[in-house]
């Protein structure tokens, strides 16, 4: 213990009262002493707490609550005091748990120990999800990872030991399948450095992406701040039925909501439809939230959570939540500020795209729609799996559809691919026989990792530029997401609705009208798939591969090479210098859509996630210049040569030369990477000023020492030019609601002044002013 009271020692001299231990013992669950989860008996669940700071949370607001705001709320630092208003109050919270993946972790560790703390503070675990590459199977595919990456798995692996994080080895599984089966529960708040955390709501839980520095800040034991979301309610009726299923549910609130709708907001499914869900379908449901921004997703705690906690052997926990439930549920009459509709009985499957996942269609008008376009209607490749489906479920879904096609003699069309979600999901279909009727069909198994939904795919039936068609289980499908081609139409759909394509190989296929031709030649019409929604006997574990954290890891070294490519020791970033920002040039104006993907694209760069020189050598190099309509072109304005975005801001920074980007609506959609907000403040950018930005993207700037601003008037993003400089006046007296001032300063002399608004309290402003939020929290140490 004594790294620990070491810690909580120099946070409370830090924080002062402010501060409190993680697990005092006045606050440990008295009616049961029930574990968080099995590979942590001694951190238990505290829904004492829970109950006690929602009883206080809903005197004081005097009116019902709804579940989003009774885990939210129940997590306050400070009950009593804190203000509370949807939309506008920055909440301090005390969340149960961080979660990280490998790509992010990498860096999250590294400023955990810049930091100086010895032990993370409260339970924490990173996951090797990310680094291995789809080529040609599992088994193959996981050894070259292991042999490539081995330098980043012996840091993570290392650095878990030393300050307590328990370790999953490359192989275990996607981080949020991993979650769901063993430590999301219902009403915890767990956050985590991946966007689509969220998933982990399909187990009543708030659980929320976040860039890699508000991970630090919980690790350290300080409350993290979330701006007071708004709820947006999703009343369900009716079953599900047919080839309808979960991920129709998100794939048309993603067509009413957008791509933006839900940003700000916790969307909050409710109503009679909710328990004709299984457990599984509900966090598909809630992973793919994060294509509509929303700040999470959460259903209420049922009897479908209850089954699935005990079939993942926590019965324990479920026993608990059912003396708790009253406090796992929305109130009766509470208030959402806006509420959708949609009947489950009258709901048909939907495929959205291609390149946004909120292009809506219903799949039995794809087929047209994509005629009319000019999309390319020969499906190339069908890909199910991934961290949104990727369920024992999902799997038997997609069997019982292969399983038709075999009975008649005919195999897939298209390519096809299955990634289980994790070692425990291939385990058990490999045992129940899903993984050899999948192979039987024409299927390859890949590893139990994120594969080709996050472009680690080393994809060979294709030429890049090459203009085709796949249809994946997965979550996003931005242009050149999963295979870095431009021209790739990416479609998103159910498990199920990918197997009936890729056998049929055409968009053009719907599984509830059309018939296929069997190998005697007569024709057959596809009956809806049924399957378990779980194993009939018990889950098998398949492989130990979780490393659990020593009781001492202080002993432990943690060694970086100073010449390692893909490691890299951070330097703390400069503080501001007290003086308005002057004479800034645009290093770019963004055209349109801008996501983390376009900031800083994944695929063969999640090599350099653990060094930031190295990665910078992506940046923007997606986005569309609005000068010349190219990516990665911008003009040098000092040679005035047009070259790579990257090349370029190291020219502005060698030279000395401060600069901005400028951008569009939404501006950071997408992943959570914080890579997207390091790149640039490593590479002298000092402010991004959009119409819009996405809720983590804009988080992770400021957390970083930049300045994410807005224009007051969005019609302000057309005065600014590329060959403009910008000064941004009103830094001196920097405070929360009150807009700054930039002029701009056009090549011919004349100068405009706008108005720029922003999001930042007093908080946020402090990390501004020491340079990132990592820098303030050592100057609060000391």
């Amino acid at each position: 213990m004594a790294p620990y009271n070491l810690l909580v020692a120099r946070l409370q001299k830090a924080l002062g009262s402010g501060f409190r231990r993680y697990h005092a013992a006045s606050v440990l669950c008295q009616r049961a002493n029930v574990s968080m989860s099995h590979f942590e008996p001694h951190n238990s669940i505290q829904y004492e707490l829970l109950e006690k700071n929602i009883n206080i949370v809903r005197k004081r607001l005097n009116r019902p609550l709804t579940l989003s705001e009774k885990i939210v709320y129940g997590h306050l630092d400070d009950p009593f005091k804190q203000e509370i208003e949807r939309g506008k109050s920055y909440l301090r919270l005390r969340p149960d748990r961080v979660a990280m993946q490998d790509a992010t972790a990498q860096m999250a560790m590294l400023q955990f120990i810049s930091s100086g703390l010895p032990k993370v503070a409260v339970p924490s675990t990173i996951h090797c999800d990310h680094l291995i590459e789809a080529q040609v199977g599992g088994e193959k595919d996981l050894r070259r990872a292991k042999d490539i990456n081995q330098e980043v798995y012996s840091f993570l692996a290392t650095a878990s030991a030393k300050y307590g994080v328990g370790f999953w080895k490359p192989g275990s599984g996607i981080i949020h399948q991993i979650i769901l089966e063993n430590y999301s529960y219902p009403g915890v708040l767990l956050i985590g450095t991946d966007s689509h955390t969220p998933n982990g709501g399909g187990l009543g839980g708030i659980c929320i992406g976040v860039g890699g520095a508000d991970a630090v800040d919980v690790m350290a034991g300080i409350p993290w701040e979330l701006k007071c979301p708004k709820v947006i309610g999703v009343k369900l009726t009716g079953t599900l039925s047919g080839w309808s299923s979960p991920k129709d549910v998100i794939l048309k609130v993603a067509s009413i909501l957008t791509v933006k709708g839900g940003t700000g907001s916790i969307v909050e499914y409710h109503g009679p439809g909710v328990d004709s869900i299984s457990c599984t379908g509900m966090a598909t449901i809630c992973n793919m939230g994060a294509e509509i921004g929303a700040t999470t997703s959460v259903f209420p705690y049922n009897h479908r959570m209850k089954t699935y906690l005990s079939k993942t052997g926590r019965g324990d926990i479920a026993v608990l939540a059912d003396e708790f439930k009253d406090h796992l549920v929305p109130d009766p009459g509470c208030h959402y500020d806006q509420v959708i509709d949609i009947n489950l009985s009258e709901l048909k499957p939907h495929i959205n795209g291609p390149f946004t996942p909120d292009l809506a269609h219903a799949v039995a008008d794809v087929g047209a729609v994509a005629e009319k376009e000019g999309w390319p209607l020969d499906i190339r490749v069908g890909l199910i799996g991934s961290c949104t489906n990727s369920s024992y479920e999902d799997m038997g879904r997609s069997a019982a559809v292969a399983k038709q096609a075999l009975a008649h003699g005919l195999k897939c069309k298209s390519q096809f691919t299955i990634t289980p979600g994790s070692e425990q999901i291939r385990a058990t279909i490999e045992r129940d026989g899903y993984a050899q009727i999948l192979r039987d069909v024409g299927g390859v198994v890949l590893a139990n990792a994120c594969g080709p939904c996050i472009g680690q795919w080393d994809r060979k039936d294709i030429k890049k530029g090459e203009k085709n068609t796949i249809v994946t289980s997965y979550n996003r499908n931005f242009t050149g997401r999963n295979d870095a081609n431009p021209e790739t139409h990416a479609f998103v759909t159910s498990p199920e609705i990918v197997t009936a394509l890729a056998i049929a190989g055409t968009l053009k296929f719907n599984p509830e009208t059309d018939t296929l031709t069997g190998k005697d030649g007569k024709k057959f019409k596809l009956e809806p798939p049924d399957a378990d929604e779980l194993p009939k006997g018990n889950f098998d574990p398949g492989q130990d591969t979780y490393q659990h954290p020593p009781k001492d890891g202080s002993a432990l070294r943690v060694d970086v090479s100073p010449t390692s490519q893909r490691l890299q020791l951070l330097e703390p970033f400069d503080k501001w210098d007290g003086r308005d920002l002057e004479d800034l040039q645009i290093l770019i104006k963004v055209k349109g859509k801008c996501t983390t993907d376009h900031i800083s694209a994944a695929g063969p760069w999640l090599k350099f996630r653990g060094h930031l020189d190295n990665i910078s050598n992506n940046l923007l190099i997606g986005a569309i210049n609005i000068e010349n309509g190219k990516a990665n072109s911008v003009r040098n304005i000092v040679t005035q040569e047009f070259g790579p975005v990257p090349d370029t801001a190291r020219y502005y920074k060698k030279n000395g030369i401060k600069w901005v980007v400028i951008g569009d609506e939404n501006y950071g959609e997408g992943s959570s990477r914080e890579h997207a907000a390091l790149e640039p403040r490593h590479l002298g950018c000092r402010a991004i000023i959009t119409k819009s930005f996405a809720r983590i993207h804009e988080t992770n700037l400021k957390k970083q020492g930049l300045l994410p601003l807005m224009f007051a008037d969005p019609d302000d993003y057309n005065k600014i030019h590329p060959v403009d400089k910008l000064t941004i006046q009103g830094l001196k007296d920097f405070a929360p609601g009150k807009p700054l001032t930039c002029i701009i300063k056009h090549p011919n002399g004349n100068q405009e002044r706008i108005l720029l608004n922003h999001t930042f309290n007093e908080t946020q402003i402090e990390w501004f002013q020491a340079g990132s939020a990592l820098n303030r929290m050592k100057e609060l140490q000391h």
